[in-house]
């Protein structure tokens, strides 16, 4: 097949794409390598994709409406859009860049689906579309969003435009709500990483609230395993699925594990809770199961020693 991958230099995007090369497909990878965190982890993350005849890269922003057009070629026959200004946090700073490129970008990317007569679009969308829901496991049908955080309002945007344009133009939209992805090339800003980090400096780790917060933690081999039964989902037009473990971690918990995994200390500073933050997350993914075979095979466990293999592996370079 004939495979877009919008975001394909970050963590969950070039780990899909390691596969998607393995298994054969051509694959297009469109990345603005945004500062968000470092360019060259990104171009790290893609130097093995390179050497691939059926790979190509084009480095474009996704609001720029005019170079997807030039760029994207008009054989394409699934879109998997990941990329995004991610993160809750930086979006309460800066709400306005985090609608242009979430909503407007992912207007942009149906548009080219809608015009060059891509079928399949299989959309990156997140756990924190749930908000305050005290109602858990989270459910895909739930009635109610409550998201509170602008991000997390740009991915319910991207759900519901992915729908109006399965009605409209029978384009086959699959959301996949990812909750917590870590794993070997997890962003550096994300908890695992950036305790790790600290740890390994011996510096203080900032934990906010009182260490009760919960987090549903996906292992990326779970996650890319589950985009791609969705890329070759046909059973119906639209569909939101969520991509979880099925089980949650406290934060005080997770510190703990990495502790006991990689012999580092940590050195705990409490701070109040921040805004934007949720109490827990947690998936219900009978859903995932039964649409597309997906199944959590990482325990938590498993995956923090994969992960700190690989820290441990990368950090002194």
């Amino acid at each position: 097949m004939n495979i877009l991958v919008t975001g394909g230099a970050g963590f969950i995007g070039s780990h899909l794409i390691d596969r998607l090369l393995e298994e054969g497909h051509v694959v297009t990878n469109v990345d603005n390598f945004d500062d968000f965190y470092s360019e060259s982890i990104k171009r790290r993350n893609i130097e093995g994709h390179l050497q691939y005849d059926n790979y190509k890269i084009y480095e474009i922003d996704i609001r720029d409406k005019k170079g997807l057009d030039e760029a994207i070629p008009n054989n394409i026959d699934v879109i998997v859009h990941l990329a995004a200004k991610a993160g809750v946090r930086p979006s309460i700073e800066d709400p306005i860049a985090y609608q242009e490129v979430n909503v407007t970008g992912t207007q942009n990317m149906l548009e080219v689906a809608r015009e060059k007569k891509i079928k399949q679009f299989v959309f990156a969308s997140s756990s924190s579309v749930y908000g305050k829901n005290p109602n858990v496991p989270w459910r895909e049908d739930a009635t109610v969003l409550q998201p509170i955080s602008p991000y997390a309002s740009t991915k319910v945007s991207g759900e519901l435009l992915g729908h109006v344009y399965s009605h409209l133009y029978a384009i086959r939209f699959i959301a996949l709500r990812f909750f917590t992805v870590y794993g070997p090339r997890q962003r550096p800003d994300l908890a695992i990483h950036k305790f790790l980090k600290l740890m390994n400096k011996k510096s203080t780790i900032s934990l906010f609230g009182d260490g009760t917060t919960k987090r549903d933690y996906t292992f990326i081999d779970d996650i890319v395993n589950g985009i791609m039964n969705s890329i070759s989902y046909e059973d119906s037009l639209y569909e939101i699925i969520n991509l979880g473990n099925n089980q949650t971690v406290k934060l005080l918990e997770l510190v703990q594990k990495l502790e006991e995994i990689s012999k580092f200390k940590a050195n705990i500073c409490w701070e109040a809770e921040q805004p934007g933050d949720v109490k827990q997350t947690w998936a219900d993914v009978n859903k995932a199961s039964k649409l597309i075979n997906y199944n959590s095979n990482f325990s938590f466990d498993q995956g923090l020693q994969e992960f700190v293999k690989w820290f441990k592996e990368v950090a002194n370079e």
